[in-house]
């Protein structure tokens, strides 16, 4: 097994339910199930790429990877040192040293950063938190970050208010990586930001990886997004992975019918494909199900137009259709669905 095909991460059926809580009592009447039953796997220095409309699970999926929530069920396995780490039974100690190695670069560059610290402070907060290097090797450290995002030093002394929404995403990324992780999960990173300004740092990421030689978990709503940094592509819908490949493969041959959505939504650049575009945009009915009182069946049954009795009354296993390309759909083969 080649490096690039090893894992340095491993999430087995990892669930992630929310109380719904009712009366005076606060009783406890069912669970908001925004991770249900997941598992994906991420080799060292790719980037899988989590896609799905908003509301679908895939930012609770990444911060319940991390522990930042506790999930509920499930395994996360991370490779480090030829060592397997079970993260979900480590404690406080173990995972502060798991964390030095798993980092998470947030959606929100205006929310992400403490307003009344420094650049400098909010860089190096990471090292100042497992006691890393002296205040002078800290700010050493900062300088030479800043730069690898495209800052200069004479940032450092500055607040972040004073700094563009693009400007702040680059401080964020470079906090991240002040500890040397080898495994981050970006948060819809670029969602802030204007569309010039995100092809920069969707850049900016691509470079740091071949640098850095880091593996990345990219969520985003956008598929073109995806399009552009991933390696692998999974598909969530309401708490569960629906499909899950190669990139090439899953663009152009999908499996599901809600890839097939999304990539219906994907901009086309010349005319003549945006005419076509226009007539074979999929609007799907209804909206998402309730992720506290779930459909019997497939969970995307109720705006799928290709639905038979039996996705209504079964649901469907995420399966191999090849060696490359895995569906939850009782109908994969026999759908002809167009990519992109």
């Amino acid at each position: 097994m080649s490096e690039s095909e090893q894992p340095i991460l491993e999430v087995r059926d990892l669930r992630q339910f929310f109380p719904i809580q009712e009366g005076l009592l606060r009783r406890v009447v069912g669970y908001v199930k925004a991770v249900n039953g997941v598992s994906l796997t991420i080799n060292q220095g790719e980037t899988l790429g989590l896609v799905g409309e908003s509301g679908c699970g895939k930012s609770t999926l990444g911060r319940a990877i991390l522990r930042l929530y506790e999930p509920t069920g499930g395994e996360v396995i991370f490779h480090h040192q030829d060592r397997q780490l079970s993260v979900l039974d480590l404690d406080r100690h173990g995972m502060r040293q798991v964390r030095a190695n798993m980092q998470m670069i947030f959606q929100d560059p205006f929310a992400s950063l403490n307003e009344r610290m420094t650049v400098l402070d909010n860089v190096i907060e990471p090292l100042v938190c497992n006691g890393i290097g002296s205040r002078p090797e800290r700010e050493a450290t900062a300088e030479n970050l800043l730069a690898q995002v495209g800052l200069r030093k004479e940032h450092l002394r500055r607040y972040p208010h004073s700094f563009s929404g693009g400007q702040r995403q680059r401080i964020g990324i470079a906090r991240a990586l002040s500890i040397e992780p080898k495994f981050v999960v970006a948060d819809e990173p670029v969602f802030a930001l204007d569309v010039s300004v995100q092809a920069q740092i969707l850049n900016l990421m691509k470079e740091l990886q071949a640098q850095l030689g880091l593996s990345y978990l990219f969520i985003s709503h956008d598929m073109a997004v995806i399009r552009y940094v991933a390696d692998r592509i999974a598909v969530m819908y309401v708490g569960k992975l629906v499909e899950y490949a190669e990139r090439d493969e899953l663009l152009r041959h999908p499996a599901h019918p809600y890839t097939e959505a999304l990539h219906s939504a994907v901009p086309r650049l010349s005319q003549k494909d945006s005419g076509n575009r226009r007539r074979n945009r999929i609007l799907l009915k209804a909206s998402p199900p309730d992720p506290g009182n779930l459909p019997p069946g497939c969970v995307f049954q109720t705006r799928c137009h290709y639905a038979e009795e039996q996705c209504r009354q079964e649901e469907p296993p995420l399966r191999e259709i090849s060696t490359i390309h895995s569906v939850a759909c009782h109908l994969a083969e026999e759908l002809n669905l167009s990519g992109i």
